[in-house]
């Protein structure tokens, strides 16, 4: 094949495994890596395996054991994601792989979907294994290529680590291959796999010997290279898309001839010869990379073997910021800085418009504003608090609902409460504070966590709580898809991502098998019906679940709308102040309901005090829209 597509980075990824004849592809759903996965079903002709595991970890351990079969297989998850596939991921370093293993691992410099601005290529670091640091999306299609080959050559997984603008930056790129698929082999009993302390330790000396080997490839590889006259005093390094901002500025500074630009898109191991020979008669350098300073880092140590002495500017000297994304602005602002060429030319352009800020907020008509707030009515007064976790429903913290106190990583809802109420249960058994403890004994934990969550970590809390006899409730958000990343399938679906049928796991019986004593599933827009529920299960003494289900608002809409009787309504506003729903605003001191928004959902009618909102007319919805 040799056709040019427009894609985007991780599509570009996806294509690229698919042409280097990847086998087994696992994952679990993160931005911004989550279209890499899609596409890879999406190309999917039969000749692959593609799942959405329930969560990283799984996807690791089924990636590596496909992997000893010699399959080539790809694992795909965000920087997060990684904490969680840690444990296996540190034992397949030891064990190796025989097929050819790429670990995607998508970082988010912002951050701007993430808990943390973790970079990945110090937990290659850690974890000793390689990186590839993708700059374009040209050049992530022919790194994962080539990602395939490195894993083979080292019989090491080699992370490839694109950051956001890379992931989700479109470009023309030239198909130039066709799917180069192996036959498959069975696998083959070795002890090899068993991993034993005597295999680690034999393991770890072979491990350092190919980073040193990996150093010399990476000192010979296309990826990195070198950009301007040999004879500069000054370089730029830069590492993935911060190489593309770059080079960018450079140009736009009219500086380039005065400036060598080091690109260095596989540095984790460094270099090191490499790096050498582009710093011959270098006195300064200015290093550009985001979240971590790893470049500038190894430079610092290598730089007292260098014949001259050089000055280096980047994290460590304040010079480029610490935490954030880079841009060509940034980085030319810093150049200026540090070079002071010409007075940089400010471009003009035309203002842009006014756009007022928008937090984010759950969209109009969906269950878990429901949800939430039937918990919220049903704990009015109550000394409660309310643990959130990781999706959609972490918006629940928004005001005016309010009802997220904790969030901390994915299932940790579960386990946040728990550890609150073992806690604080010893609160009040001093002399001091006795008198608080009568009153801190009705307190309520509860903890939220979505359908998709809950398969993918929240079950092991579930298991703990009973164990230990927590007295905790736990309300399943339950909207029958992974909402956050884009409707992914999960075990409670029905299908798989090739959309084949699998089991339909309930979370209700896997909560009974948990151990929890308390288990019933609830339609959140039953007003009155759900807010008992939540008074049943808080009331419930021991490990308490409580299933809230009904579809995710952008996958099933409402046919009908609602409106509101301006003659009857009091302009009272607590539809809006109660809610917090995007398609009711007030004007002219009367509420008013967006046709255009508005799903139907009903929740705003049993809200308003006086039955001011009722089910619209085709007039009303046309008149109003």
């Amino acid at each position: 094949m040799n056709e040019i597509k427009l894609l985007m980075g991780n599509e570009a990824i996806a294509w690229g495994a698919f042409q280097a004849g990847v086998r087994v592809v696992c994952g679990y759903p993160g931005t911004p890596s989550t279209e890499v996965l899609e596409t890879c079903a999406k190309l999917n002709d039969g000749t692959m395996y593609v799942e959405w595991s329930v969560n990283e970890k799984a996807a690791m351990e089924t990636a590596a054991g496909a992997s000893y079969t010699g399959a080539r297989t790809m694992v795909t998850m965000k920087q997060v994601g990684l904490n969680v596939a840690s444990d296996p991921l540190m034992s397949f370093v030891y064990i190796g792989c025989r097929g050819g293993t790429v670990i995607l691992c998508a970082d988010d410099p912002g951050p701007i979907s993430s808990q943390t601005e973790q970079d990945t290529r110090r937990f290659a670091g850690f974890s000793k294994l390689p990186v590839l640091d993708p700059s374009t999306p040209e050049e992530a299609y022919r790194m994962t290529k080539y990602a395939f080959e490195l894993s083979e050559k080292l019989s090491l997984p080699v992370i490839l680590r694109p950051t956001t603008r890379v992931c989700h930056g479109c470009a023309s790129i030239k198909l130039d291959g066709s799917r180069n698929v192996r036959d498959q082999k069975l696998f083959e009993k070795n002890s090899e796999f068993v991993i034993f302390p005597a295999l680690s330790y034999r393991k770890h000396f072979e491990i350092e010997e190919k980073l040193k080997t990996c150093s010399e490839i990476y000192s010979d590889i296309p990826f990195n290279e070198v950009y301007g006259d040999a004879g500069c005093e000054t370089a730029a390094v830069a590492s993935g898309v911060s190489f593309s901002y770059t080079l960018e500025a450079l140009n736009s500074l009219s500086i380039g001839k005065r400036i060598k630009l080091i690109k260095l898109c596989a540095e984790v191991p460094f270099p090191l010869r490499f790096i050498s020979e582009a710093l011959k008669g270098v006195k300064k350098v200015i290093v550009f990379e985001e979240l971590d300073y790893v470049i500038e880092d190894e430079l610092l140590k290598m730089r007292t073997n260098l014949p001259q002495k050089i000055e280096i500017f980047g994290k460590h000297s304040k010079d480029v910021p610490y935490a954030g994304e880079l841009s060509c602005a940034s980085v030319k602002n810093i150049l200026s800085k540090l070079l002071n060429p010409e007075p940089v030319k400010t471009e003009k352009f035309p203002e842009a418009p006014f756009i007022p800020k928008r937090p984010p907020v759950l969209c109009a008509g969906c269950p878990h504003r429901a949800s939430f707030y039937a918990v919220k009515r049903a704990m009015k007064g109550k000394n409660a608090v309310f643990c959130g976790d990781i999706g959609c429903y972490t918006l629940g913290n928004a005001m005016p609902l309010d009802m997220v106190d904790t969030c901390l990583c994915m299932g940790a809802s579960v386990t946040v409460a728990q550890g609150l109420f073992h806690a604080e249960s010893f609160f009040g058994d001093t002399a001091e504070n006795s008198s608080e403890k009568l009153k801190n004994s009705s307190r309520k934990y509860f903890s939220f966590i979505g359908d998709s969550t809950f398969f993918a970590s929240g079950i092991t809390g579930l298991v703990n709580a009973a164990f230990n006899g927590a007295d905790i409730t736990v309300i399943v958000l339950d909207n029958s898809t992974t909402a956050m990343t884009g409707h992914q399938v999960h075990p409670g679906i029905g299908r798989t991502v090739m959309n084949a049928p699998a089991p339909k796991l309930s979370i209700e019986d896997i909560s009974r098998a948990c151990g929890a004593g308390f288990v019933e599933v609830c339609d959140p827009f039953d007003y009155d019906a759900a807010s008992d529920a939540v008074k049943r299960a808080a009331d419930y003494i021991g490990l308490s679940v409580l299933i809230f289900r009904s579809p995710c608002i952008a996958l099933e809409k409402q046919k009908k709308k609602y409106t509101v009787d301006s003659d009857k309504c009091i302009g009272c506003g607590r539809c809006v102040k109660e809610l917090g729903c995007p398609a009711i605003f007030i004007a002219d001191k009367k509420a008013k309901i967006d046709a255009i928004t508005c799903t139907g959902c009903a929740l705003c009618s049993n809200v308003c005090p006086v039955n001011a909102i009722t089910i619209a007319n085709a007039n009303e919805v046309k008149a109003n829209g």
